[in-house]
């Protein structure tokens, strides 16, 4: 069984900074593209970053510039490193994985709890 874990939300005020970590855990035979995603109340999911295997990084236009998604591969880990917070980044962000369990079966998302991120202004 595997297992997304978030860590590192909280409460800070606007202008500061938090980061993010997410680990996967369990028979992992690869890992794809991982990312972050976060659901304000009342709305939608919506994407904030994704990063391949190789490194490369997509975001979300209202965080270009402010937010940094990086990870370490051997760990099957994501990292969010997001400076310069704004009250509209109040939301629960989830990690996600798109992975293989093993060489015979086919890729698949799987998702984290979501951990809680509030900017106070």
């Amino acid at each position: 069984q595997v297992q997304l874990v978030e860590s590192g939300g909280g409460l800070v005020q606007a202008g500061g900074s938090l980061r993010l970590s997410c680990a996967a855990s369990g028979s992992i035979f690869s890992t794809n593209v991982m990312g972050w995603h976060r659901q304000a109340p009342g709305k939608q999911r919506e994407l904030v970053a994704t990063i391949t295997s190789g490194g490369s990084t997509n975001y979300a236009d209202s965080v270009k510039g402010r937010f940094a998604i990086s990870r370490d591969n051997a760990k099957n880990a994501v990292f969010l490193q997001m400076n310069s917070l704004k009250p509209e980044d109040t939301a629960v962000y989830f990690c996600s994985a798109k992975l293989r369990l093993s060489f015979t079966t086919l890729m698949a998302d799987y998702w984290g709890q979501g951990t809680q991120v509030t900017v106070s202004s």
